[in-house]
C-alpha cells in the first residue's frame, strides 16, 4: 500500500485520471443509455475546476516540502505519526501541517453542505427519474458521505496530533516524547 500511496503522491495525474474514471463509471452505472466514451469525455470536462484546484494545492504543498520526494516523505511520516527529528524536515512538516490545517478549517461546514446537496439531489432524482437512479444515488450518498466523514476526521486528527507534537518540541529539536513515532489511532 505504501508503494501505491507514494506513486499517487508523486504522480498527481494518476490521481486525477483515477478520479475521472471512477466518476465516469458511477455515471455509467446510474445512466447506462450513453456510451462510456461520451460519459468519460463529459466527466473529464466537468472535472476541469477540480483538477485546477488539485494542481494549485499540490504546487503549494510541494513548495512547502521542498520537492516532490520531500512531499512523499512528509506525507508518509504524517500518516504513520513519525515526527521528524531533522530541523529542516521539521520546518517543512510544520509548513505542510499548517497549510493542510488551514485548508481544512471549514471541514464540518463543508461536510454539512455536501450532505444537504447529496440528499437534495437524491430526493429530486427520486421525483424525476426511475428507481435505478434513485437507489444508486442513495447508495452513493451514504457511502460517499460516510467515507468523507471518516477520512476527514482521521486526517484532521493526524494533523492536530502532528501539530501538537511539533509545537511541543519547540525550536530546540525533539524531546523524549516527540522523538519517537506518535501512537497510531487508525
Amino acid at each position: 500500500m505504501q508503494r501505491v500511496n507514494a506513486f499517487l503522491t508523486k504522480h498527481l495525474w494518476a490521481q486525477l485520471v483515477l478520479a475521472v474514471l471512477a466518476g465516469a463509471a458511477v455515471v455509467q452505472l446510474l445512466y447506462p443509455q450513453g456510451s462510456f466514451g461520451a460519459v468519460l469525455i463529459r466527466t473529464a470536462f466537468m472535472s476541469i475546476g477540480a483538477v485546477g484546484i488539485a494542481v494549485v494545492a499540490r504546487r503549494k504543498e510541494r513548495r512547502a516540502a521542498g520537492s516532490t520526494d520531500g512531499l512523499i516523505s512528509l506525507d508518509r511520516r504524517l500518516r504513520t505519526g513519525d515526527v521528524p527529528a531533522d530541523p529542516g524536515e521539521r520546518q517543512a512538516m510544520r509548513k505542510l501541517v499548517d497549510q493542510r490545517l488551514h485548508r481544512t478549517r471549514h471541514r464540518k461546514a463543508a461536510l454539512v453542505f455536501l450532505a444537504v446537496m447529496f440528499v437534495t439531489i437524491t430526493v429530486l432524482t427520486g421525483f424525476t427519474a426511475g428507481p435505478r437512479q434513485t437507489v444508486g444515488l442513495a447508495v452513493l450518498t451514504v457511502v460517499f458521505l460516510s467515507w468523507m466523514a471518516y477520512f476527514s476526521s482521521l486526517q484532521n486528527r493526524r494533523l492536530r496530533t502532528m501539530d501538537a507534537a511539533l509545537r511541543g518540541a519547540g525550536e530546540h529539536g525533539p524531546t523524549a516524547d516527540t522523538a519517537r513515532p506518535l501512537a497510531r489511532r487508525d
